[in-house]
């Protein structure tokens, strides 16, 4: 097929409305054929839709699989890509590149400098393959907010897994990021993990040995973290994790990583502080990790945490309003920082997670069977 010429690396022209903006900004994105000579074509087989969207379409339409379908379908269909209006987030998606840009296959004008180092590839040194092949099957480490998506049938909807099996095709711009799909992990697994990747490898960056770690939230990124977490802070730290769903919590009774669970809402605020207060004796967090995928846990995070502690927020409900101006309205002193989906070799830490911990793994299995 005839590839176009003149498309921007980070996929501006790719945007409909408005114009000029960048495609995760923008109210509809343009995933039309042909291809441009630097982009990537993926068959879409599995849309995984990120926690706080799907949680919020189920809280809107309910849980039967059809109506989800036909909320996403329509949401697809009038932008142009997988960007829940409400929580403004998507998720990732897994498929097999039918197409590369010459551009990119021939590392040509368009293959921006420093490229090769900053793409992903799941345990393969990035050097040496920079760019998929035809045929290769990788997951998409951008968010689908961004990634023009054109949806020929959703064949199945997976409630549990917050998954989706789809046909259609997606477009990956010359600075999107992507892992090829590993060999030894199931695919929706591993596509699960590589969803929340940034989670727990920004962890080694703001946990040190001795820290006492709350972690809000025992999904899927809530769990990566709190291995990471205690890992860190070894024998002389304390890793709690915070989650109001009793079956999820007790999911975490067998891991020995999880120093102890709490049970309490992330939106109920006091009642974190007070659970908080009475297991700490009063210190509080050293570092608190938000991933629970609910609206209205800002304060929550910030109240469990000490002054001059770290509140790092990873939960894409989060409302940068309401943390700022509620820790400035408690007179609480603390260091915010929001989550980002891209740290180099995000992927393989995550993946090697599951390597490592037969438990993780296995809460990983018992999720997605």
């Amino acid at each position: 097929m005839p590839q176009r010429s003149g498309g921007d690396r980070f996929g501006m022209h790719r945007v409909f409305s408005p114009r000029g903006s960048l495609p995760q900004a923008a109210e509809k994105v343009d995933p039309a054929l042909p291809l441009y000579d630097n982009e990537i074509l993926i068959d879409v087989e599995t849309l995984n839709i990120d926690s706080a969207s799907f949680h919020q379409i189920k809280a809107e339409v309910g849980k039967d699989p059809k109506k989800i379908a036909e909320k996403i379908r329509g949401i697809v269909e009038r932008r142009g890509k997988m960007h829940n209006p409400v929580t403004n987030s998507g998720g990732m998606l897994l498929g097999t590149v039918r197409e590369v840009g010459r551009k990119l296959e021939t590392g040509g004008e368009g293959r921006a400098p420093g490229r090769a180092e900053r793409v992903s590839t799941a345990g393969r040194n990035p050097r040496q393959d920079p760019f998929p092949k035809v045929g290769d099957r990788i997951a998409t480490l951008v968010s689908l907010t961004l990634t023009p998506l054109f949806l020929k049938e959703i064949k199945q909807v997976f409630v549990e897994k917050e998954q989706l099996s789809v046909s259609g095709h997606a477009i990956l711009f010359e600075s999107g990021v992507f892992a090829k799909m590993p060999a030894d992990i199931p695919e929706p697994i591993a596509l699960a993990v590589l969803d929340v990747c940034g989670a727990p490898a920004t962890v080694p960056r703001i946990v040190k040995k001795g820290d006492t770690v709350v972690v809000l939230g025992a999904g899927k990124a809530g769990i990566l973290s709190l291995y990471e977490a205690k890992k860190k802070v070894g024998k002389s730290g304390f890793v709690f994790c915070l989650e109001k769903n009793s079956e999820s919590l007790a999911q975490l009774e067998d891991c020995s990583f999880v120093d102890e669970g709490i049970l309490v809402d992330a939106q109920d605020p006091v009642a974190v502080y007070q659970k908080v207060r009475a297991i700490t004796k009063g210190k509080m967090a050293d570092v608190v990790i938000n991933t629970a995928n609910v609206p209205k846990t800002e304060m929550a995070a910030i109240l469990a945490s000490h002054p001059g502690g770290l509140v790092y927020f990873f939960n894409m409900a989060t409302n940068f309003q309401a943390a700022t101006l509620g820790a400035e309205g408690v007179s609480h002193d603390v260091r915010l920082m929001m989550g980002t989906g891209y740290i180099p070799g995000h992927a393989e830490l995550a993946l090697n997670i599951l390597r490592e911990s037969p438990e993780v793994r296995g809460w990983f299995e018992r999720r997605l069977s």
